[in-house]
């Protein structure tokens, strides 16, 4: 509880402020209150497995069947969204196949939709169902 954290309210703890992390916690507030996705729907920094290795993702949102519904990778602002970006998001989505990925900075961002030709650009969010 200093100045270089901030509490989480999805992991119900307080965390390290890096410049990833306000990224994160501001994703959620917008997910949460501009587009009113459910608190209890967010799983956030949890382990999965990449192929052989062990990575862990930003944020996923689950659909009402609790399956994942949208994987969202956190850059810090300085950070350029861009190929290298969408190709990490991608990769851990072979594993949670999640059907949409937002890729945000804090200062831009870019959602994707999965279709069954790969990943097409989105122009607004999805309700979440």
């Amino acid at each position: 509880m200093t100045n270089n954290t901030v509490y989480c309210k999805i992991r119900r703890k307080y965390v390290a402020l890096t410049p990833e992390e306000e990224v994160r916690q501001h994703t959620v507030t917008v997910l949460t209150q501009q587009f009113h996705y459910p608190v209890t729907r967010f799983s956030l920094e949890a382990k999965i497995n990449v192929g052989k290795l062990a990575k862990r993702y930003d944020i996923v949102i689950y659909n009402k069947d609790f399956l994942p519904f949208m994987l969202v990778e956190c850059k810090a602002p300085n950070v350029h969204l861009n190929e290298k970006t969408l190709q990490q998001a991608m990769s851990y989505n072979l594993t949670l196949n999640a059907k949409y990925i937002l890729l945000t900075n804090g200062q831009q961002t870019v959602l994707f939709r999965r279709t069954s030709k790969g990943y097409v650009q989105q122009k607004s969010m999805p309700v979440l169902q």
